[in-house]
């Protein structure tokens, strides 16, 4: 009876190791599905050069990712050079395609009960002819796109902005699009509309000499106040503030997040969205 007692005793003992690995196992699955708090103002900068494209962006609760695309033979192909242009790496496959997975799972929104994420598609190859075979390709997704009229937007879960080479004139001719057009500085002082233009940006070192190391010292007062003035007549209008060709680093972070900028560029994924996190 003693030799029974004892090995009773001993399945017993292993039937509650496996059942509470089996919790934890289950409880850290659990885990590393739920989504991360989304971090408005992150901008996953030429994102696609990450291991994981969009998704590094995404696991860190960024709410802004940056593709840059090439037309070839029909494809939007999705590199920073044509020369790395790969068949099979589209705009398609790499974002809109899981950003809609997400967006089908959780509820409407890419984060379930979060903000908009921006998609900043920046068109490398010549802008008309790009930008009609992106507008062809993007209405597939239009239930989840946000839509642009003259006097109107109707925000949805992703929110496409056309940057680098625009197709300008085609874009503000039409009466509605599912994509909108990424300003310059100077159109601050345009006429249209934040439905035609709801982002503003622009390269950092064409307007402020310092450049945001920690060697550089603080940003003087005089751009601070030029940089807070900037993103202030942004807002009044009604678009969003973004540059680019900004310093990769805490200071520069700080800078921008103290002065209201919506986007802040990055590289480093990680270390901004653990600095946003304690803000």
């Amino acid at each position: 009876m003693k030799t029974m007692n004892h090995k009773s005793a001993l399945v017993s003992m292993g039937w509650l190791v496996v059942s509470c690995l089996g919790v934890m196992s289950f409880a850290a699955n659990g885990a590393e599905k739920r989504d991360p708090s989304p971090l408005p103002q992150a901008h996953s900068h030429n994102d696609y050069e990450h291991q994981r494209p969009l998704m590094d962006a995404l696991d860190q609760g960024f709410c802004s990712v940056e593709a840059d695309i090439w037309l070839v033979n029909g494809e939007l192909l999705v590199a920073h050079d044509l020369k790395d242009a790969k068949p099979g790496r589209t705009l398609q496959s790499l974002y809109l395609d899981p950003l809609q997975a997400h967006v089908q799972r959780n509820g409407g929104r890419v984060f379930s009960g979060g903000p908009t994420v921006t998609l900043l598609v920046d068109v490398k190859s010549e802008a008309t002819n790009s930008y009609i075979v992106l507008r062809d390709a993007l209405k597939r997704y239009e239930m989840m796109l946000t839509r642009f009229s003259p006097e109107r937007t109707e925000t949805n879960a992703v929110t496409v902005i056309i940057s680098g080479n625009r197709a300008r004139g085609l874009m503000a001719s039409e009466a509605t699009r599912i994509a909108a057009y990424d300003g310059r500085l100077a159109d601050l002082e345009s006429k249209d509309t934040p439905q035609f233009i709801p982002l503003i940006s622009d390269n950092w070192t064409l307007h402020f000499k310092w450049r945001g190391r920690k060697t550089d010292g603080p940003l003087p007062d005089l751009e601070r106040a030029k940089l807070r003035k900037i993103v202030a007549q942004a807002h009044e209008q009604g678009r969003r503030m973004r540059f680019w060709a900004t310093a990769d680093t805490p200071e520069m972070w700080a800078e921008l997040h103290a002065a209201g900028a919506d986007l802040i560029n990055t590289d480093n994924l990680p270390g901004l969205g653990e600095f946003l996190r304690t803000k």
